[in-house]
């Protein structure tokens, strides 16, 4: 028995002419709480720079792209950054004079990035392979 399989399943459909379900949904939300807005605000005065900000953003949601993902998965990630708790880490440092600011500079970079020379850096794979063909060796007996 043959069965088709789908082609293009990452496209979506074109429900509302060029329009996905989704951008249509964004797209008629937005013009429905531009309405509100417009009923709610006495004059088009105060009304025309919220109703312009609401129809900026559902344009946002409906069409823009960041790194060919939604707009909307950017919203839900700044939103869980702002909302989640946050760990912040502070290590005190006492106060010393500083005679020379480059070499102060210096070695406290030299403290905070770990240096492995050449040698050492081939003697540990060197280590390592011997111990993974050891293990190995007994495995095969």
């Amino acid at each position: 028995m043959r069965y088709q399989v789908p082609q293009f399943i990452e496209v979506e459909d074109k429900i509302f002419g060029p329009l996905t379900l989704k951008q249509f949904i964004y797209l008629a939300g937005g013009a429905g709480l531009s309405f509100i807005i417009y009923q709610l605000l006495p004059s088009i005065f105060y009304s025309f720079i919220p109703i312009l900000a609401v129809m900026a953003f559902s344009g946002t949601l409906a069409f823009y792209k960041i790194n060919n993902k939604p707009f909307i998965n950017v919203v839900e990630a700044a939103f869980k950054y702002y909302t989640s708790a946050k760990l912040f880490i502070w290590k005190k440092m006492p106060n010393k004079k500083v005679d020379n600011p480059v070499q102060e500079a210096k070695e406290y970079a030299g403290v905070m990035v770990p240096k492995i020379s050449d040698s050492k850096l081939k003697d540990l794979t060197w280590s390592l392979d011997i111990k993974e063909s050891m293990y190995s060796n007994k495995n095969q007996k």
